[in-house]
């Protein structure tokens, strides 16, 4: 959910980037009695504190005929509580001189505030009115199917090529809740009763399911004190969290399909199936993403940009997630190029890094510029905050904000040449060719077949 950020609030999160590069980020964390887990960090370099939770609920914990729940819910929750009235959400916050976002993933939804640090028992008050006391209305639920719909029309319907995310993942994925995204079904939305959506709330918006995670200008001794006030009395849900525990059956042939969009150039898609997130060969095929396309200077960019100009853009990157994700190579077709010769190109970058170990200078780079990645995603108040929620829900282990390069440090040239042998391989993807709509009705093109 886009929120409008004043200037002065945007300088304030740039300055908040002064937090250290590689210096050890120190937090305390505990459980309050209905389950709550609870994260602070604290940082009196900045007058900013960042307040966060983060509820383990994605698009994958959605009924198959329900979807679009979690991100919808995104929405919702700033509709108003019991206590804060519709459009008034943003109203706190801005009188106060903070700003708030939250987004949604296929595995969990984030809210946060970023707030001056004599403001975190506002944070906290609301996010904690989210939690006990959101209303869920006939108006509200109303009023955001319509910016739902908005939403898809302006970032999905209406921007080239960005279909390629539910078009791929309902062909990758034929059992697993992933096969769809977490914009979901208008049409389930509108479908959808009152009862339903009250229910989703109250299943998944408890305080077991939830991450509250605090980085910045406090005092910890006050803010567990604050913490205890506002969180310690909410209920636990009534029954347990669902989990999703469907495993996906490998794939054993390629995939194959035409999308006709609203586009002038064509472009490749190709996805392959990996491993979840942390597990060690994840961290490899980061890795690899690095060496393919990170930068002007990697190899996709290099061999179809700049040399063959096959391409105007191409890139390679694991969409990691809870459970195994995929890893994307794209390329956008260059003026005159066919795109049977661009996928050609592509496919023979991968080729090479399964025949011939990258060499030690190049690895070296690699290297600096992972380390170089993760510094920066802990380079601000809420950047903290999130990596901290993350790694305590995925992983149980918060600490792995301080130690998880260490794991990436662990990759060898050779862990590289062999997972693009174990996973880069054609039976183990889905590959999509994107084509204007105007090449949907040449009668001559025999190569070309409808999408279904």
């Amino acid at each position: 959910m886009l929120k409008k950020q004043s200037l002065l609030l945007w300088l304030l999160l740039v300055a908040v980037t002064s937090f250290s590069q590689a210096r050890k980020i120190e937090f305390t964390e505990y459980d309050l009695p209905n389950g709550l887990h609870v994260i602070l960090h604290q940082d009196n370099t900045t007058p900013i504190v960042a307040v966060s939770v983060l509820y383990h609920v994605g698009s994958k914990n959605e009924d198959p005929n329900r979807t679009g729940f979690a991100h919808f819910f995104e929405h919702l929750l700033f509709e108003g509580t019991e206590n804060i009235k519709r459009g008034e959400f943003d109203k706190y916050l801005q009188n106060a001189g903070a700003t708030n976002n939250a987004n949604t993933s296929n595995d969990r939804t984030f809210y946060y505030e970023v707030l001056p640090s004599n403001q975190l028992e506002l944070g906290l008050w609301m996010e904690s009115e989210r939690m006990l006391h959101a209303k869920i209305e006939t108006i509200g639920v109303e009023t955001q199917r319509e910016v739902v719909k908005e939403e898809k029309r302006q970032r999905i319907d209406n921007q080239p090529y960005m279909s390629f995310q539910a078009e791929m993942f309902k062909r990758a994925y034929k059992e697993h809740p992933y096969q769809w995204t977490p914009i979901g079904s208008l049409d389930h939305l509108n479908a959808a009763s009152l009862d339903e959506f009250i229910a989703f709330y109250k299943t998944f918006y408890v305080p077991e399911n939830a991450t509250l995670s605090i980085a910045g200008d406090i005092d910890v001794a006050q803010t567990k004190t604050l913490i205890a006030k506002y969180f310690q009395d909410i209920p636990r849900g009534k029954k347990p969290v669902p989990r999703p525990t469907v495993v996906e059956p490998q794939q054993k042939a390629e995939v194959r399909d035409v999308i006709f969009d609203n586009i002038q150039l064509p472009a490749v898609f190709q996805a392959y199936h990996i491993p979840a997130q942390g597990t060690p060969d994840s961290y490899a095929l980061d890795m690899l993403s690095t060496l393919l396309s990170g930068g002007q200077s990697s190899r996709m960019y290099k061999a179809l940009v700049d040399d063959q100009k096959k391409a105007l853009q191409v890139a390679s990157f694991p969409f990691s997630m809870e459970d195994p994700g995929l890893y994307i190579t794209l390329g956008l077709v260059n003026m005159g190029v066919d795109v049977a010769d661009l996928e050609k190109g592509m496919d023979a970058e991968i080729a090479k890094v399964q025949n011939e170990l990258i060499s030690e200078k190049e690895f070296q780079k690699i290297r600096n510029q992972v380390e170089s990645n993760f510094v920066q995603q802990n380079s601000s108040a809420v950047g903290i905050a999130e990596q901290l929620a993350n790694y305590h829900v995925y992983y149980k282990d918060a600490n792995l904000i301080n130690t998880e390069l260490e794991r990436y440090m662990k990759v060898t040239r050779e862990d590289l040449q062999r997972v693009a042998k174990k996973y880069l391989v054609k039976e183990n993807r889905v590959v999509l060719h994107y084509l204007p709509k105007s090449a949907q009705s040449k009668p001559d093109n025999t190569e070309i077949k409808k999408d279904n």
